[in-house]
């Protein structure tokens, strides 16, 4: 009887220690384009029913990944983040938005594995996340062009790529340093609808002009720093004319023709970890 209850004991602690915190982790999609910012969304819930601190202990990192990739290849980070300690109270879930692509080698094409993990040292164990799956794939080239930095010197490949959904179709742009082979950012300008090829120009700055048909009578202006910046972006409704890049006697380029409708932040590196926050009101016009 006795041994019956301390068996029954150690599996009630089991138990318990196996609910202490719940960890939840999800990706937007299954599938990118090799070097965009592929962000992890965690959610880790406190189910100790009590105030708890999640701390850097016992030489272990309180948050971090598991990455495999193709047939069991184990991922080591390319950098580790500094993760400030976290308190939560009893039942409180906190979110966290991780860009995989700046912590991880994720760049090669083919299939990962990944799941989160917690060290909660109180227990000196880890929870851990399901495993989710996703896919890094290239796509197709439709546009590129090497320019020169006039503060350096040195050179800038644009590449506009297109890469083909099972119900839309993407258009984006890399910018990169061929001879260094540094990459300094792929992001999406959103979904482009077969009405011609993107109209592109480059200013006398050499910052990448793309205006887009997005949507039906809908058009997608950015433009995009020889470091990768998203320096403005916004939308066009086609009215009596079509949008359209025109570049004055000085050589710089305005939207002409169309309604403009809205407007997003400048000033925003989107191959950032907060690559969900938009840009700001940018001039039309150079």
């Amino acid at each position: 009887m006795k041994r019956f209850l301390v068996l029954a004991g150690l599996l009630l602690f089991a138990a318990g220690a196996r609910g202490q915190l719940q960890v939840d982790l999800k990706f937007s999609r299954l599938q990118y384009v090799a070097y965009e910012p592929l962000i992890a969304t965690v959610k880790i819930t406190n189910l100790a029913g009590r105030a708890i601190d999640l701390r850097d202990a016992n030489e272990q990192h309180w948050f971090g990944f598991e990455l495999t990739f193709g047939d069991g290849q184990v991922l080591t980070p390319t950098r580790q983040e500094e993760e400030a300690p976290l308190q939560m109270e009893a039942g409180q879930t906190v979110t966290r938005k991780i860009n995989l692509t700046s912590r991880f080698p994720v760049n090669e094409l083919g299939t990962y594995h990944v799941r989160a993990n917690v060290y909660f040292a109180d227990l000196n164990k880890f929870f851990y996340s399901p495993s989710r799956v996703f896919q890094v794939g290239n796509a197709r080239t439709i546009w590129q062009r090497t320019v020169g930095v006039p503060a350096d010197g040195n050179t800038r490949t644009y590449s506009l790529l297109s890469n083909r959904l099972p119900d839309h179709t993407k258009l984006y742009v890399r910018v990169e340093d061929k001879s260094t082979g540094a990459v300094y950012s792929t992001f999406s300008l959103g979904r482009v609808i077969a009405v011609g090829e993107p109209q592109v120009e480059l200013d006398p700055e050499n910052r990448l002009h793309v205006l887009q048909c997005s949507a039906p009578r809908t058009w997608s202006y950015a433009r995009i720093g020889l470091n990768g910046e998203l320096l403005a972006h916004a939308t066009f409704m086609e009215t009596k004319s079509r949008p359209r890049l025109q570049r004055s006697p000085d050589g710089a380029i305005a939207v002409r023709g169309g309604l403009l409708e809205q407007t997003t932040p400048s000033g925003v590196k989107p191959s950032g970890p907060k690559l969900s926050t938009r840009p700001e009101g940018p001039p039309v016009e150079d």
